[in-house]
Parts: structure tokens; C-alpha cells; sequence
């Protein structure tokens, strides 16, 4: 039996008079990969922010196992640790190395202990290819490199699922892969993952549902099949149309 792991619910969100989400309604199960395709500016990544609490919903809910995040005295810290987040831009601590990176959230927000800390992080590094690299600072590699470090990061927490807002957008394109390769291999493991991307080949090969976004609506949902060889709604078919011929 499925389990329902995150759960929102008439989500609407403003920027002032601009309505960018316009009730949207999704359920996330656990060990579920859930993919967001859609135009830039279709609400997508305002959707993520939403869900990891970085942007406040303006009416609405989200629910984690069942209970609101937006809740007075909601532990937001222990949230995020449990829902982690992969950003466009990687958000590494440039002063410190790549070890460090992965061990500050663990001895900060889930206390452990140093040496766990660091033996979970060499743990997490080796199996997306960084366990060599890990006394070096973030400015000191490639793109690629640098989301890699930031999905062990993330990984390191525990976390029961994980938010990739376009992780692959400010790559050049020979290391796109190796960081769709990494989140395949985690998508492998049966982490819940809610993954923005305009990578159409990843959503269609990795995804359970994917969901089109389309002015701040949740224009049509389905199975990768469903979306990409038998689309309903024209915006859809258009979109695909327009990114297939690329």
C-alpha cells in the first residue's frame, strides 16, 4: 500500500497583485519520482520554494505525513533536513571544503557527532565519484562536480525526500549527465523525489508521474507515457512539440 508523503492542497501564491501559483492541488507518495516540466515562469521553481518553506504560500496547505508545515512553532530546520533541497546554483559554502560542506548540516541540525558526521560524508562523496576531491573548495571544480557535492550534501541528512529546482540549467552540456546519472542512480534507491527539470529524456525515463505546469495551473498530470506519447491538453502537446524538435 502506497504511503502519502507530502500533500498540497489549494496552494495559492502572490507577489504582490501577480497570482504565480493558482490553487494547486498534488500528493506525493513515498519512494514516488515526481518531475515538473513546463515554460519558464510557469511556476515550477516558486512551486519547490513553496514546498521547502523559502517562499511562504499565500492560502492554501502543505502537509508532511500528514500534518501542516505551515503550522505556528513548526519545526522548520528539522523540515528541511527531512525534505532537502538541490539548487540551481549548487548554494556550497565557498569557504569551506567539500568535506566540511557535507558535514556542518549534519553536526548543526542533526547533532551528531564529528567523526559519524565525517564518515557519512566520505560514505555519500565516494558514491557520486567525489571521494577524491574532498579537501578541495568548491571554486576549485567544475560545475558538475560542485552538484554532485551539493546532491551528496543533501543525501547525507537522510533525508525522506529530496526538491531539485533545474540542478542541471546552469551546467554547460557535457556535464549534464553526470548529474542526471547521479540522481538516477538516487532515484534508484527509492528516495522521494520532486525533480523541476527541463531534461525531457530524464522525466520520461525516470519519473512515476509527471506533472505539466502552465501559468501557475497544474495543467495536466500522468505517467511519463501518458504525458509524453499520449498528451490531452494542447498547451501540453504544444510544449513537448517545441522542446522534442530542439
Amino acid at each position: 500500500m502506497t504511503e502519502q508523503l507530502i500533500e498540497v492542497a489549494h496552494l495559492k501564491k502572490n507577489f504582490g497583485k501577480h497570482e504565480v501559483l493558482k490553487d494547486i492541488n498534488l500528493t506525493v507518495d513515498k519512494g514516488e519520482v515526481l518531475t515538473i516540466i513546463g515554460a519558464s515562469g510557469s511556476g515550477k521553481s516558486t512551486l519547490l520554494r513553496n514546498i521547502n518553506l523559502l517562499e511562504r504560500p499565500t492560502s492554501g496547505d502543505i502537509r508532511f505525513h500528514g500534518k501542516s508545515i505551515l503550522q505556528p512553532h513548526f519545526d522548520i530546520p528539522k523540515y528541511r533536513a527531512e525534505v532537502g533541497m538541490v539548487f540551481q546554483q549548487f548554494n556550497l559554502f565557498s569557504n569551506l571544503n567539500v568535506l566540511d560542506n557535507c558535514v556542518v548540516g549534519q553536526t548543526t541540525v542533526l547533532k551528531r557527532d564529528k567523526a559519524e558526521a565525517e564518515e557519512i560524508a566520505k560514505k555519500q562523496l565516494a558514491k557520486v565519484g567525489m571521494g577524491p576531491y574532498i579537501q578541495a573548495k568548491p571554486a576549485q571544480l567544475s560545475g558538475g562536480q560542485q552538484q554532485r557535492v551539493a546532491i551528496a550534501r543533501a543525501v547525507c541528512m537522510d533525508p525522506e525526500a529530496l526538491l531539485f529546482d533545474e540542478p542541471t540549467s546552469a551546467l554547460d552540456p557535457e556535464m549534464v549527465d553526470e548529474v542526471l546519472d547521479t540522481m538516477k542512480q538516487l532515484a534508484k534507491t527509492g528516495l522521494t523525489m520532486i525533480v523541476v527539470t527541463h531534461e525531457m529524456a530524464f522525466a520520461h525515463d525516470v519519473s512515476d508521474q509527471v506533472v505539466f505546469m502552465k501559468d501557475g495551473v497544474l495543467a495536466e498530470k500522468g505517467t511519463p507515457d501518458q504525458i509524453f506519447n499520449h498528451p490531452q491538453e494542447a498547451a501540453t502537446q504544444h510544449f513537448l512539440k517545441r522542446y522534442t524538435q530542439r
